[in-house]
């Protein structure tokens, strides 16, 4: 028993500095991204990793896929990206996209060195930079990981980017338990599946608290949306708006033609509401908008320039019902009790289809303009169909995906 105690006390002896173990370093994340859809989920990630430095070093990477609209959304939260591939040029097709992600970020990954590298999602982005992350030999997290239609096609080519996207990744964030179920059914092994909820929700609430909490972030808000083409000073007095969006190239060609008509059947059928369109930049969406309405405008149709998030998300929280063909939109709108029509065949969010928080309507213009005509004419019906929860999480999704992290990435 007292060679015992001597021992205690001989080790108890020993200098302080000697004894003391070096603190791991932080775990190094690299994010990737292009799009404007993909910056607002990954912008309240590269926020939490950023206010954990203990824990990580946050890298943040954008390829300039979508180039302007990816900018906007990088001014408003605060990101500068240490790296930009910028690889957007006119006419670009799928090819020179993900053939520039590809060999760009090969100087990018020997640059940085990360532990581990984020994507998200199922763009030309993510899918590119998943299989460079790959070749390097870096483990792979896929932010809203196991979304499916079943169709290769639909949406094209969102649908096979994020299975070859799954195929990579080490780690699946899954928005819901759907999306883990299809996961698990492509025999992913359970353990690197984690459902988190949907990033998106996180960054809406970061954007509508600052609508509420900051007056000149709401004028701000105003400002962009009547210098984009639209006075949102018409609502004061009770008029509801329909806000719609489209860009899906599926719908392209006489599907956009399609979505035209029912507009103008819809502002022909109720005048005392405001139909706001802003549009996308692709031609494939501005020209059949040309070649229906440049002769005989409406005066409750308004299309209008593309908006930046904050101004966007000013216009969901001020409409009535919201007509898109928008995955995220999908997502956002049932935190903002707003029905949704999805100007689509089939859906990778069955979960809103299950909840009642979307209908699925095509391009199919007596379809749209029938739905659209139940929730603007029926106040119990509207009612019933917006106060449901939201099925895609509570706004803490980011904290989740970080705490995964810490705990399963190996240095």
């Amino acid at each position: 028993m007292a060679g015992h105690q001597t021992i205690l006390i001989l080790i108890s002896l020993h200098p302080e500095s000697e004894m003391t173990i070096p603190a791991p370093r932080p775990i190094k994340v690299m994010l990737v991204f292009g799009t404007r859809p993909e910056a607002i989920k990954m912008a309240p990630l590269v926020r939490c990793f950023a206010s954990r430095p203990q824990d990580f070093e946050t890298v943040v990477a954008v390829t300039g896929q979508h180039r302007q609209m990816l900018d906007q959304v990088l001014d408003l939260f605060g990101i500068k990206p240490d790296y930009d591939l910028n690889i957007m040029q006119a006419g670009q097709d799928l090819y020179d996209v993900t053939s520039r992600v590809l060999t760009g970020m090969r100087c990018v990954l020997d640059a940085a060195h990360p532990d581990v590298v984020l994507v998200h999602g199922d763009t030309s982005t993510s899918t590119a930079a998943a299989l460079a992350a790959f070749y390097a030999r870096i483990p792979v997290g896929h932010v809203e990981a196991g979304l499916r239609t079943g169709d290769i096609y639909s949406p094209w080519p969102e649908e096979m980017n994020r299975r070859l996207t799954g195929r990579i990744a080490t780690w699946h964030f899954s928005p819901t338990e759907a999306s883990a179920r299809n996961l698990r059914a492509e025999s992913v092994d359970d353990s690197n599946i984690t459902v988190t909820g949907n990033t998106v929700i996180d960054a809406l609430n970061i954007v509508t608290e600052a609508l509420e909490t900051r007056p000149e972030l709401k004028e701000k808000a105003c400002e962009a949306i009547v210098s984009a083409g639209y006075d949102v000073s018409r609502l004061d007095d009770s008029r509801r708006m329909v806000l719609l969006t489209g860009h899906r190239r599926e719908n392209f060609g006489e599907g956009m033609l399609n979505v035209c008509r029912a507009i103008r059947d819809m502002a022909e059928a109720f005048p005392d509401t405001d139909f706001v369109y802003p549009m996308h930049l692709n031609p494939n969406v501005r020209r059949p908008i040309a070649e229906m309405f440049s002769e005989s405008a409406l005066d409750n149709v308004f299309f209008i320039e593309p908006l930046e998030y904050l101004p966007f998300v000013f216009m969901m929280k001020s409409s009535y019902i919201i007509v898109t063909d928008s995955g995220g939109i999908q997502e956002e709108a049932p935190s903002l009790g707003k029905p949704v029509l999805v100007m689509r065949t089939v859906t990778e969010r069955p979960e809103a289809l299950d909840a009642g928080t979307i209908r699925l309507v095509g391009t199919d213009r007596d379809r749209i303009v029938s739905e659209a005509s139940r929730f603007l004419n029926d106040s119990a019906y509207y009612h019933a169909n917006s106060s449901i929860a939201n099925p895609y999480g509570d706004g803490h999704a980011c904290g989740r995906i970080a705490d995964f992290l810490l705990a399963n990435v190996k240095m």
